[in-house]
């Protein structure tokens, strides 16, 4: 179990709904005073507790209408393959998503385009023709009824 305290938790839990608190803000919140607020949150950036502050992007607003969970099986498990693959993922903006998993897939990906025919496009145009897939299974997202990047501290 990490070595976290009920200030530490809490501390994380404002910064995971909103990161642009100021450290008085997070002082007034967590029921800590100033310097000992922000040192905790240092000391959780320094040990890794906190990996990056970003901002999050309603896909929407962004025109990006369509969002699809593909399975993918590779033909096979070589190092070239899998490198490949990776290499793949990681400079395809349109996955926001990728994890190894287990079952008949080896990877699941989240993928995001401006519509249906652009996710199609992407699959078909780009993923299936890197020539190292063997299948794929795609769930197209209707609705999400939950999104969150939070972590239950």
């Amino acid at each position: 179990m990490p070595k976290l305290d009920e200030a530490d938790r809490r501390l994380l839990k404002l910064l995971q709904r909103d990161s642009t608190l100021s450290t008085q803000a997070l002082a007034d919140e967590s029921g800590l005073s100033s310097s000992p607020a922000w040192r905790r949150v240092r000391r959780l950036i320094d040990e890794g507790y906190i990996a990056r502050q970003v901002a999050i992007v309603p896909p929407v607003k962004v025109g990006l209408h369509a969002m699809a969970y593909v399975q993918v099986q590779l033909l096979d498990h070589t190092e070239a393959s899998i490198a490949k693959f990776e290499r793949f993922v990681q400079v395809e903006d349109q996955i926001i998503e990728c994890a190894t998993i287990t079952g008949t897939s080896d990877f699941l990906l989240k993928i995001v385009a401006p519509d249906p025919e652009g996710l199609e496009h992407f699959i078909m145009r780009r993923l299936l023709a890197l020539g190292i897939i063997r299948g794929s299974v795609t769930n197209f997202v209707l609705r999400q009824t939950k999104y969150t990047t939070a972590m239950p501290v």
